[in-house]
């Protein structure tokens, strides 16, 4: 009787220990959604490449400094008859709205590379989401058209990140190539020996206003032509 007695109330305990457990473990898990460590099932995913199926490529430039090289690197798409996708941040298309005007008088695309160019990894999903929609708001106050592509600052794609671009109807684009531009010691030959060997149909590459880059472009340009390859927008990618 005594064991039977010691058994059911041993039973109890491990039952109420369970219990709180579980109450445990639920409160964490909606504690971490509500700062934006985890998301329930995104309805956006990360894009790393376009429609493998067509032999386009999508040339894109983030930027949030870099203004000097911009005109070469214009002037390069222009004379190869190429299209490209350049995601500013809204804090650099405030102080540089003709540039901005520039590229979508060349028949570039205009996306959202947020505002103020954060870690975006860093924050909360509603802190994104405010980020996202400032940069969306002056750009549209240049442009007078809300942009349809998010690409995050630093690549940076944690759930809230993603999550954020798809609350306010964004493409989440990342990249299928990574010149490297940015780097330390790099040079215009290092930029074609990244590309064009990796390059393969629908594929997006990451690029920015930097010196080897400007270099670096039109002989890109005239390789990937050379390959057939045409170069398009990413939402002409996708």
């Amino acid at each position: 009787m005594y064991v039977l007695y010691y058994r059911r109330q041993w039973l109890r305990r491990l039952g109420v220990l369970l219990a709180l457990g579980l109450l445990l473990a639920l409160s964490f898990t909606a504690w971490r959604w509500l700062r934006g460590g985890a998301v329930p099932a995104m309805k956006t995913q990360p894009i790393y490449q376009g429609d493998p199926g067509r032999k386009a490529v999508a040339l894109t430039f983030t930027i949030d400094w870099g203004e000097e090289y911009l005109p070469a690197i214009l002037a390069a798409l222009q004379q190869a008859g190429a299209r490209a996708t350049f995601f500013p941040t809204g804090q650099w298309a405030v102080r540089h709205p003709d540039l901005v005007q520039q590229m979508l008088a060349g028949g570039h695309e205009i996306g959202n590379h947020g505002q103020s160019h954060p870690h975006p990894d860093n924050l909360s999903r509603e802190e994104n989401r405010r980020d996202i929609q400032a940069g969306e708001a002056t750009l549209m106050a240049i442009t007078g058209k809300k942009p349809a592509l998010y690409s995050p600052p630093y690549g940076e794609s944690k759930p809230q990140v993603v999550a954020a671009a798809g609350d306010l109807g964004y493409k989440f684009i990342m990249w299928t190539i990574n010149t490297g531009d940015y780097l330390p010691n790099t040079r215009p030959d290092d930029i074609l020996a990244t590309v064009i060997p990796k390059c393969q149909n629908g594929a997006i590459v990451l690029l920015h206003p930097t010196e080897p880059a400007s270099k670096a472009l039109p002989e890109l340009l005239k390789q990937l032509q050379q390959r057939g390859y045409a170069l398009v927008t990413v939402s002409e990618i996708l």
